[in-house]
């Protein structure tokens, strides 16, 4: 990991012009101007999200520069796939602490640009200021999706299957061993989990796929039952979740099976889509190689439950994550 503090801290725009300007793509207009400037092409709609991580609060002071930029870019991402879009652009806002200097920086944007080179999305422009707080890095993403094509949260309907992508709970197990838990779990399985947490796999080529497919679809970084209920809540329905059909990764099962219990808190840790859709949404599945699980349905009603194999609701004290 690189030194925090280089010998001389950087103005803002020597700062721009070393580690962000290299980033920018043609609309970026080499960060020398106020603005960007875009096309939309015809017959396309921009989609556009925001969202912000915190040191202490998203991810841990300690963690590697390179995978903070990473995550950050992600989440983002993942929000753009839950509508169907494919990411063009971002827009990034840092404000960092003088103990992290121009090294921390090289590392940082290092990780954007391999992130920018996967998912061929280029920097556009932002702002960099400083603070005597923690970290607070805040990233605006741009994609687009055909007209007419977009997916959102609004239109579950009652007799749709709720389906997942990939295994659940990872990322809290992971963030849950970086503060001290599960302490005789093996090396491998560690590292597997904690990867998790500090760089999401944001389902952008499901989520294009998707459209014109699934009903509703969300992101579900703030945890399945929470965010599964934003669908319900928008789309004015219920939905029930099956415990025992949530996908778990290896090093899941292996925690689960010392401590039952956790499994429920998982749920607390996606996609939705209509049943005459089965068949496609296994298609995708093979073509992908990730797996994408039934695991509940949506009904009359409001509100999300947990079920048992026996169909009694579980209770639990948080469906997720909590901003506020």
């Amino acid at each position: 990991m690189a030194d925090r503090a280089s010998a001389e801290p950087l103005g803002e725009f020597e700062r721009v012009r070393r580690f962000f300007a290299p980033l920018a793509g043609p609309g970026g207009l080499g960060l020398l101007d106020d603005a960007a400037i875009v096309d939309c092409r015809a017959g396309q709609r921009l989609v556009v999200t925001a969202d912000a991580i915190v040191a202490g609060v998203h991810y841990l002071p300690d963690d590697p520069a390179d995978l903070v930029a990473r995550k950050l870019l992600r989440v983002n991402l993942s929000d753009l796939a839950a509508m169907g879009a494919r990411p063009l652009y971002y827009l990034l806002t840092t404000a960092l602490p003088t103990a992290l200097g121009s090294d921390w920086l090289a590392e940082f944007t290092r990780g954007l640009a391999e992130d920018q080179r996967r998912f061929e999305i280029d920097l556009l422009g932002g702002d960099s200021v400083a603070t005597t707080g923690p970290a607070v890095l805040s990233l605006t993403a741009i994609g687009e999706v055909a007209a007419g094509m977009e997916v959102r949260r609004n239109d579950a309907r009652a007799g749709d299957l709720v389906w997942v992508s990939g295994t659940v709970g990872d990322a809290f197990l992971g963030l849950a061993l970086l503060r001290g838990a599960y302490r005789q779990l093996a090396p491998e399985y560690r590292a597997g989990l904690i990867g998790r947490f500090q760089v999401p796999d944001p389902r952008v080529d499901l989520g294009c796929r998707l459209a014109g497919i699934a009903h509703a679809m969300i992101d579900i970084s703030d945890g399945l039952l929470a965010d599964l209920g934003h669908i319900c809540e928008t789309s004015c329905v219920a939905a029930v979740v099956e415990l025992a059909s949530l996908p778990l990764s290896s090093a899941a099962r292996v925690i689960v099976d010392g401590e039952p219990g956790v499994r429920a808190e998982l749920a607390a840790g996606g996609d939705d889509a209509p049943a005459s859709v089965t068949k496609a949404i296994d298609d995708l599945s093979s073509v992908l190689g990730l797996p994408i699980t039934r695991i509940g349905r949506i009904e009359p009603g409001e509100g999300v439950r947990l079920i048992d194999v026996e169909g009694r609701t579980i209770p639990l004290d948080e469906a997720g994550y909590r901003h506020f």
